[in-house]
């Protein structure tokens, strides 16, 4: 994938980009904490840890800050924490869900509760619940630490895709298809999802909805996959919940969507969101920016409120205990500042299996497909370079001893 955070125009085709893995790409996903750390998962089994240098990439990155293996399947989500620093969650077609300890560099927790592939996770607000979709038409409210399913809805009636928190409202949102085939986004209440809320029919295309939600002015966007429009709603704490508001239109269809952090946006302008389009028919990506007008060129407090900062509220150890904390707030007001002093450090692991609930996640796992054999070849091929640099490393240290004992034995003072 392609990393350009500091320039704008179209960029030269030969520009470097970050090519270590050994199959498709499925996710990336920016660290909240730390700008410049990514990770990354790929039909290869591995999540992979991306550090990109100060000024972007000159050269194409092949050798990533961290990777991991766990999972015995290709890898086809990953999401950072919203209140912890290098903690991240992946799922994977094995149907299961890691959380990864990156202070460590191995998973400390498996979910272990989906009978099908994951469609789709969200934390809410303070990183204590975990909502998850699923091929079994299924949508899960989970507790990621005991991995204990606390609510479950079987979708028969609107097959879910897609679902996010909306923010501290104890609410879900959730994208899916109605049983005559037409898209269509339903209301939970997170401790009851026997029935929705509400359930409201968008259109009759067959692309997906992505759902995207912001806590601090309360509106929902949804764009739809091969869609060129943005429609956007306010989100009530009172019925009917949902009021449409309008949409973006463009004649340009969308394969996927990114979304500028808040601490990224031009106050000054009014920019209250800011998508990145992606858009494949020219291989372009175009930032489509929300704005709200105003006349005063004064900071609108009433639109900036206090909001989620670059500061994690707790470390791996803390959550992995059991403590919840909100996140840290900051203020827009000045504009941002980089003032975070975290920065990513790799740890050293020399563990050659990966024990989680008393499960070796690596022990024995057959190859099912030729390429996932492939993988497993080039994988033990970086093994074997790896330990054939560490014994020529080791051969030279023994030579360099062996001088010093002869040194030594020769030495006057020993005579």
């Amino acid at each position: 994938f392609l990393d350009f955070p500091f320039q704008t125009g179209r960029i030269e085709p030969n520009y470097p980009k970050v090519c270590g893995h050994q199959g498709n790409v499925l996710d990336i996903k920016w660290n909240p904490f730390i700008e410049n750390i990514i990770a990354s998962c790929s039909e290869d089994t591995s999540v992979r840890i991306w550090e990109i240098p100060e000024g972007g990439l000159k050269r194409n990155m092949t050798e990533a800050a961290l990777e991991l293996y766990g999972h015995s399947r290709r890898v086809g989500l990953v999401e950072w924490h919203p209140t912890t620093n290098n903690i991240l969650l992946s799922a994977g077609y094995d149907y299961k869900v890691l959380i990864w300890n990156l202070d460590i560099g191995e998973p400390v927790k498996m979910i272990d509760c989906h009978t099908d592939v994951i469609l789709c996770m969200s934390f809410n607000t303070d990183g204590s619940l975990l909502a998850t979709t699923c091929k079994d038409k299924k949508l899960r409210v989970v507790e990621p630490r005991s991995g204990r399913v606390l609510q479950e809805a079987s979708c028969k009636n609107h097959r879910v895709n897609r679902v996010v928190f909306l923010g501290s409202t104890k609410r879900l949102l959730t994208t899916g298809v109605s049983r005559w085939n037409t898209r269509q986004i339903a209301l939970w209440d997170q401790e009851d999802l026997s029935m929705p809320l509400i359930e409201e029919e968008i259109d009759g295309l067959s692309g997906l909805l992505f759902p995207f939600y912001d806590a601090d002015t309360h509106m929902l966007y949804l764009a739809g996959k091969g869609d060129g429009n943005i429609r956007y709603y306010e989100i009530g704490s009172e019925k009917p919940y949902l009021s449409y508001l309008m949409e973006f239109r463009s004649p340009a269809p969308q394969k996927g969507l990114g979304v500028m952090p808040k601490h990224g946006l031009d106050v000054s302008a009014c920019e209250v969101f800011r998508f990145y389009k992606l858009i494949t028919l020219k291989g372009l990506i175009e930032p489509i920016s929300m704005i709200v007008p105003r006349r005063s060129e004064t900071y609108q407090e009433d639109i900036y409120p206090m909001t989620p900062g670059t500061e994690p509220a707790l470390t791996p150890d803390e959550w992995l205990s059991g403590v919840n904390r909100d996140p840290i707030l900051m203020s827009l007001k000045e504009g941002y500042k980089r003032n975070s002093k975290i920065v990513f450090k790799a740890p050293v692991r020399e563990k050659k299996s990966v024990v989680v609930n008393g499960i070796d996640l690596l022990e024995n796992v057959p190859p099912r497909t030729e390429n996932e054999l492939l993988r497993m070849f080039f994988r033990q091929q970086d093994e074997i370079r790896r330990l054939k640099d560490e014994l020529s490393q080791k051969d030279i240290r023994i030579r360099q001893l062996q001088l010093e004992l002869k040194n030594f034995r020769n030495s006057p003072k020993n005579n």
